[in-house]
């Protein structure tokens, strides 16, 4: 149970530094991700939808924040990840291996999490 839950932290650790990684990228280069997401043909705002929601998913994952709220937190991103992964594969500019790599982080802290603190999150 002791390796489970050191397992669960390193890879909800690693999760929360990628998340705040995107969003020091999205902070310190935003005329290149507004350009990109214009390239996609989706609004400049959305920067900031994915900055907030992003922050937030940190807070939810580190904080030990009990049932409805985690599951949120975890749902969110997981489709955050998801329509990532599907954005890049349409515009076939081969950039989507980082929310593949962020997908597999967060189910892994999903179902570990569930086992170590099964009071946290609703099983």
């Amino acid at each position: 149970m002791k390796t489970k839950l050191i397992l669960y932290w390193i890879v909800t650790g690693l999760l929360s530094l990628f998340l705040a990684f995107a969003v020091f990228n999205y902070l310190t280069k935003f005329e290149m991700v507004q350009e990109m997401l214009q390239s996609y043909n989706y609004p400049s705002y959305l920067i900031y939808v994915l900055i907030i929601g992003k922050v937030l998913g940190i807070i939810a994952l580190l904080v030990p924040v009990k049932g409805v709220l985690k599951e949120w937190a975890y749902a969110g991103l997981f489709y955050n990840f998801i329509l990532a992964f599907l954005v890049h594969y349409a515009a076939n500019d081969g950039e989507g291996g980082g929310a593949v790599i962020a997908l597999v982080l967060l189910i892994i802290s999903y179902f570990l999490g569930k086992q170590v603190r099964p009071w946290i999150i609703r099983g």
